[in-house]
């Protein structure tokens, strides 16, 4: 009888330690993609950013964390060519904007998950740029071994304000809007 209870305990032991098992899978970096949408009041850029790594961790299939690290001074316009493409470039990464000297990588963490069903969930994450943290909230998409996700950034919250009518007074057409977009593809 005690060998039974010994292998019961046993047996539940390692169910209860498969079902909260958690599984890290790591971002394939180089088939991952991020890109960036910046508008102001005549228009608006667009290009890429390169990820450093990345990790995002599964309890059985559904999303429960992710860490990433993303190269800010891999920034790069890719709506212009030439000279006005290496100036946009150049600003982008100059202490008016992301300062990539000084802060060469961004970080974010996810901090809670709210599955929403059908691979949807509601990621709430910290979010560092130029040393500054703020929570971000966001829906990313899980299939299979790709997530995809859209992040709206308020550049203003990481001391970035450079162009923003929030700021300055007076900036009529050369008004830079606050938010950016981030369209986020992730290869696992």
């Amino acid at each position: 009888m005690k060998n039974l209870k010994t292998i019961a305990v046993a047996l539940l032991t390692l169910i209860t330690f498969t079902v909260n098992a958690q599984t890290t899978k790591k971002v394939n970096v180089e088939k991952s993609k991020i890109e960036w949408v910046g508008k102001k009041v005549t228009g608006q850029h667009n290009g890429t950013i390169n990820l450093k790594e990345g990790a995002l961790v599964f309890k059985g299939k559904k999303l429960a964390g992710g860490t990433f690290t993303v190269d800010m001074t891999s920034i790069n316009t890719t709506d212009l060519d030439g000279g006005m493409k290496g100036k946009l470039d150049g600003h982008l990464k100059s202490e008016d904007f992301f300062g990539v000297e000084k802060y060469p990588t961004a970080k974010l963490v996810f901090k809670t998950i709210a599955d929403k069903g059908n691979n949807l969930y509601t990621v709430t994450a910290d979010l560092e740029i130029k040393g500054k943290t703020n929570p971000i909230t966001f829906d990313m998409t899980v299939n299979k071994d790709t997530a995809i996700s859209k992040l709206v950034v308020d550049r203003t919250k990481y001391d970035i304000k450079h162009g923003s009518g929030s700021f300055f007074d007076n900036l009529g057409d050369k008004t830079i809007y606050d938010d950016f977009e981030l369209n986020v593809t992730l290869s696992f």
